[in-house]
C-alpha cells in the first residue's frame, strides 16, 4: 500500500527542515497529501520575575497571558510560513495544524488518521522548551501509526534504498516491517538481522529469519537473512547502529517499546536507547 496521508511534527528548530525535507520527499515519492503539525507549549516570557508554581492565579492577570499567547503564536506562524514555501516550492498538496498547551488526545486523534508520522530526534543539547516534552513517543505509543524518526545530527538524502530490519518473533517488530514496506525505494536492498547473545544456551546463534525473508520476496522485494551474536556488555541497539553502518543502511526498522516504556526506563531498553543514540533514519512501530 503507498503511502497516501503524511504527518510532520516541527518544533521550530533548526533541524526541523531535515525532518520536513525527508517529509517531502516520501510525499512526492507516493503523490501524498502532507501535514504540518505544530503543538507548542506556551512559555512564560524571562522576563516574568517569578516562578509560576508558587503563583496560581499569574494566568488570570489579562496582560502577562496575552503576551504568553502573542509570543507562542508567533512562534508557530513563523514555523508555518517555512512550512507553506516548501509545499509551494515542491508542488506538494498538505495542510496545516497547530495547537498549543498539552492536548494529547486531539493529536493523537490527528495522527491516528495518516499512514505515516515523520518526526526530529530530539537533541539532548539544545531541546526545544515549546515542544511538548515526550511527545514523538506519546505518539508512538498511543497513535499506532508508525514513526519516522530522523537524527538530530547528519543529511539523508535516500530514505529505504538500503533498508536493516532489526527482527525479532515480536508483535512489535511485524507490525514495524510490515508498516516499513511503503517506505521502500524501487530495487532496494534489506537485510533481515536477527541478533543473539552469548547469554544463550550454548551460545548459540539466533535462527535465521527465512521465513520473513521469504515473505518480503513474495513482494518482489531483495532480501537477505542475516545473524550475528553479541557478547555481554554491548547494547543490542548498538549492535544495530554498528551493522547498519558496516552495510550503509539509509534506514532501520525496528519494533518499538516492546516492554512498557516504565520498565525500559528503569531497566534500559533498545527503543529507548535507539531514540537517544539514533545515527540514521529509524522507523519504529507499536
Amino acid at each position: 500500500m503507498d503511502l497516501r496521508d503524511i504527518v510532520v511534527l516541527l518544533n521550530g528548530s533548526a533541524r526541523d527542515d531535515i525532518a520536513l525535507n525527508v517529509a517531502a520527499r516520501l510525499a512526492r515519492r507516493n503523490d501524498a497529501h502532507l501535514t504540518g503539525l505544530c503543538p507548542l507549549e506556551p512559555q512564560v516570557p524571562g522576563d516574568v520575575p517569578f516562578a509560576l508554581g508558587g503563583y496560581s492565579d499569574l494566568w488570570t492577570l489579562p496582560d502577562i497571558a496575552a503576551r504568553i499567547d502573542r509570543q507562542t503564536g508567533g512562534n508557530a506562524a513563523s514555523i508555518q510560513e517555512r512550512f507553506r514555501v516548501l509545499l509551494a516550492r515542491e508542488g506538494i498538496r498538505g495542510d496545516w495544524w497547530t495547537t498549543t498547551g498539552s492536548p494529547m488526545p486531539a493529536i493523537l486523534r490527528r495522527t491516528q488518521a495518516t499512514d505515516l508520522v515523520v518526526a526530529g530526534q530530539t537533541d539532548p543539547d539544545t531541546p526545544s522548551p515549546d515542544m511538548p516534552r515526550n511527545l514523538a513517543e506519546d505518539v508512538l505509543m498511543g497513535a499506532g501509526r508508525p514513526l519516522l524518526l530522523i537524527p538530530y545530527a547528519g543529511r539523508f538524502e535516500t530514505i529505504g534504498t538500503n533498508v536493516l530490519v532489526g527482527w525479532t518473533p515480536t508483535r512489535e517488530a511485524a507490525r514495524a516491517l510490515h508498516d516499513a514496506i511503503p517506505l521502500f525505494a524501487p530495487g532496494a536492498k534489506i537485510t533481515v538481522l536477527t541478533i543473539g547473545t552469548s547469554a544463550t544456551p550454548s551460545g548459540l546463534a539466533p535462527p535465521l529469519p527465512t521465513d520473513i525473508v521469504r515473505h518480503l520476496t513474495r513482494h518482489g522485494l531483495d532480501a537477505v537473512a542475516a545473524r550475528t551474536v553479541i557478547t555481554d556488555g554491548l547494547r543490542p541497539s548498538d549492535a544495530l547502529l554498528d551493522y547498519a553502518a558496516d552495510l550503509g543502511s539509509d534506514l532501520l526498522v525496528t519494533g518499538g517499546y516492546g516492554h512498557s516504556r516504565t520498565r525500559e526506563m528503569v531497566m534500559g531498553g533498545v527503543t529507548r536507547d535507539l531514540l537517544r543514540h539514533m545515527t540514521l533514519p529509524v522507523l519504529m512501530s507499536h
